[in-house]
């Protein structure tokens, strides 16, 4: 039981990880430490896409799954809900090249919005300023 407790919490945690390195840059809006933090995963997501790579939490959950004598992904909210968002079936090259496009180009988005949003505040402040 602990081992499956144990791999869900990976998956879990990988699919945390996930929503970060999609959604993450709208932190530094809040905490700007937290680029420094973002921009490396996104990097790494990008470059596991790209080459083909395999995550490090993928065998290691499936590791988890064996020593808990577990065949395959059956049963449970984390297995029907989760795993096909993280392990979609039909993963080819091509279509991790196009995630690892997308993982960039999202977050090229939200710091261009950022950015946009931080100049226009900065201008609209200084305009107060003089005013």
């Amino acid at each position: 039981m602990i081992y499956r407790i144990a791999a869900d919490l990976t998956l879990i945690i990988h699919l945390l990880f996930i929503v970060f390195v999609l959604l993450g840059g709208l932190l530094t809006y809040r905490w700007r430490w937290m680029l420094f933090v973002h921009l490396p995963c996104v990097i790494w997501v990008a470059l596991l896409e790209f080459y083909g790579w395999i995550c490090p939490l993928t065998p290691l959950e499936q590791q988890l799954r064996l020593a808990g004598k577990q065949e395959g992904y059956s049963g449970g909210f984390v297995e029907h809900y989760l795993i096909p968002i993280i392990y979609p079936s039909g993963l080819t090259p091509r279509i991790q090249i196009i995630i690892g496009i997308s993982v960039i180009a999202i977050n090229l988005a939200i710091y261009a919005w950022l950015t946009l949003h931080h100049f226009r505040r900065k201008n609209r402040d200084n305009a107060a300023a003089r005013g």
